[in-house]
């Protein structure tokens, strides 16, 4: 296996708009994915994904530095780097969600790629890219199911 990239099409009975507000406020996300999340989608921004309790020293908490966002096509950040440095092409993934309109919802193409690049051990690196493989089947389709039930924006 090659274990350089994740893609994923999907098809979201919600409009390009709606879907982007989805995939980056806070308020949506933890609908959907994480139990929490700090974000701005602005490029630069950096935020956190917040995966359990908190407060509890299980509570997994990257941080996620904003790469681009350009509403409502596109939305990609990076993640997966050391706590001490700056997400950079050689430390981090990179997820990008690319929105069109398809019919009269949206196709999103999710991809996450820099598994390769970051020069794990062969060993890490599987399972890392099967974690991420599993996380993935689990909430896009969680995603499927929340983002017709949101309101578009005016």
């Amino acid at each position: 296996m090659e274990y350089g990239t994740i893609e994923r099409e999907i098809e979201i009975a919600a409009s390009p708009a709606t879907v982007f507000e989805v995939i980056t406020s806070p308020e949506h996300l933890k609908a959907w994915w994480p139990d929490e999340a700090v974000l701005e989608a602005t490029p630069g921004a950096v935020g956190e994904l917040v995966f359990g309790d908190r407060s509890s020293s299980e509570a997994h908490i990257p941080e996620i530095t904003v790469v681009d966002a350009e509403p409502p096509r596109l939305f990609s950040f990076r993640w997966v780097y050391p706590e001490d440095e700056p997400a950079g092409e050689h430390n981090s993934l990179l997820v990008t969600f690319e929105l069109s309109e398809h019919g009269d919802g949206t196709l999103l193409r999710m991809t996450e790629t820099g598994f390769r690049e970051k020069g794990w051990e062969v060993a890490v690196l599987e399972q890392q890219y099967r974690e991420h493989v599993e996380g993935w089947d689990l909430f896009l389709p969680r995603l499927v199911a929340y983002a017709p039930t949101v309101g578009v924006r005016s």
